[in-house]
């Protein structure tokens, strides 16, 4: 294929036409993000759920699990059945069609809206990633400097979507916010319909596709395995016999079975005994890494809470919109990621990834100690938006230390044509991390927010603590059976 002549920040036209796909797709999963928690719990009367604080917090635990896990059977239908380019497009009309559901005014469009967005995004997030890749083929350089291209367009996303959706929802109406999610999702297709030509071939096709007449075998495993344990549970919830709880309680349990059962299979895969260790040694980082997902996952729901209800967002006369707290996080990502990526280049390997990770977690800790502080005050008068701002300060200086680090660490452990499972673990314990923030965010309801957060902190620093003391034997492990001898570096 000729290339194209290039037109957008020095890359092809086809790359443009994926970046602001990706920018709106993640525009539109940023800002129902931002308001999906307010909406849950605010009053019938103000047009929300009125569901508990602790049963929404559950709820976004799950979806935000369920989008972490999804990427894994997306990414299969991706690569065997649809293709990268057709499954970007059916996956980016399923988040367009689950957004418009949920700007439907009627209390049942929640569950099937979510769900098409889970699904859509499990479809959109490989695919995007494998064209990309294919474009860059035999490139590693210029396939490193795409995405990170493609890392400023989800925090450019991340940070304007709430200020667009949460001023709307909070605002107007709940559901105009949705449906301006919906409509982002709906640009980014249209542009990407136009600018299909641009790609040539890459993505055209599966790349390891099912043999001829598997395909029906295999949906009638995915309707047995999969619509038929949905249409039960949909089936008892309907009729009285499970509660939404109840449902949330069983597919909570199930996000936390799924990595344990898939790393246990990938760990007994393999042959060599340097492969085992590495990787036995990886799942100890990647659970020390889901305690700090479980960390990160209270922003968007119970922090979210505490800066409606808890906070003096009252600046020169306007109320500032709790959503748009949302924005700090991001914002602050653009600002300290390049110095973080200068800071690991200039420590080099003299800092392995445990060392990286105690840190990240140290912070996350630090986060929710300043958080129990800044309840503390708050059950008095609302108080200054700088503790919260502080709080989402730390968590990001965390959040820098954990998943870029964990990332590179995967694909330094992976063995041989494995990478993308290996990298799919990591994931797959990030949404173990959200699933348990959300659970265990009932207990703020038994022992009060304050000690609810110091209990959160008490756990981020004692596994920062585990890690720094266990980590010289961690890195060996990380590095049994390489060809180099020394620690494993991370490569940011």
């Amino acid at each position: 294929m000729s290339a194209p002549a290039k037109t957008f920040f020095g890359y092809p036209r086809w790359f443009g036409t994926l970046f602001v796909v990706d920018m709106w797709e993640r525009f539109s999963f940023y800002g129902l993000l931002a308001i999906l928690y307010l909406y849950l719990v605010a009053a019938p009367a103000e047009g929300g759920l009125g569901m508990g604080a602790q049963d929404a917090a559950a709820l976004l635990g799950i979806y935000m699990a369920l989008v972490f896990m999804a990427s894994l059977p997306g990414g299969w239908v991706s690569d065997r059945i649809l293709g990268p380019r057709r499954a970007t497009l059916w996956g980016g009309a399923a988040i367009a069609c689950g957004h418009t559901v949920l700007a439907v005014p009627w209390d049942l469009s929640l569950y099937p809206g979510l769900g098409l967005v889970v699904v859509g995004t499990g479809l959109v997030k490989p695919s995007m990633a494998a064209m990309v890749g294919r474009m860059f083929e035999g490139r590693p350089e210029r396939r490193e400097a795409a995405f990170s291209v493609f890392y400023v367009s989800i925090q450019v996303s991340a940070l304007f979507a709430p200020l667009v959706t949460g001023y709307a929802a909070e605002r107007i109406d709940w559901h105009l916010g949705f449906g301006l999610a919906a409509v982002g999702m709906a640009v980014g297709l249209v542009h990407y319909v136009v600018g299909l030509r641009g790609l040539g071939d890459v993505g055209a096709r599966p790349g390891d596709p099912l043999p001829p007449g598997r395909g029906r075998a295999v949906a009638g495993r995915v309707l047995l395995w999969g619509g038929a344990p949905l249409a039960v549970l949909a089936a008892l919830t309907a009729t009285g016999v499970l509660s939404a709880r109840h449902v949330l309680m069983l597919v909570g349990v199930g996000v936390l079975v799924v990595p344990v059962v898939y790393c246990t299979r990938l760990i007994r895969g393999r042959r060599e005994d340097g492969e085992r260790v590495r990787l036995g040694a990886f799942v100890w980082m990647l659970v020390a890494s889901a305690v700090f997902w479980m960390l990160f996952a209270q922003g968007p729901a119970l922090l979210n809470l505490f800066a409606l209800e808890s906070v003096d967002r009252s600046v020169g006369g306007f109320e500032v919109p709790a959503s748009w707290f949302q924005s700090a996080q991001p914002l602050f990502l653009l600002l300290l990621a390049p110095l973080f990526a200068a800071l690991w280049i200039r420590m080099g390997a003299r800092v392995g990834p445990a060392a990286k990770f105690a840190v990240g977690l140290l912070f996350g800790g630090a986060a929710f100690a300043l958080m129990a502080r800044a309840a503390l005050g708050a059950e008095s008068a609302p108080v200054s938006p700088w503790w919260l701002l502080a709080v989402y300060l730390l968590l990001v200086v965390g959040e820098l230390a954990v998943a870029p680090v964990g990332l590179s660490l995967a694909s330094q452990v992976a063995p041989r044509g494995l990478d993308g499972q290996v990298l799919g673990a990591f994931w797959l314990f990030a949404a173990t991390g959200a699933a348990l923030g959300g659970q265990f965010a009932r207990l703020s309801s038994v022992v009060g927010e304050t000690f609810y957060y110091l209990g959160l902190g008490a756990a981020g620093l004692v596994v920062a603590l585990a890690l720094a003391m266990a980590r010289r034997g961690l890195e060996t492990r990380l590095s049994a059976g390489s060809a180099a001898a020394a620690p494993v570096e991370s490569a940011n």
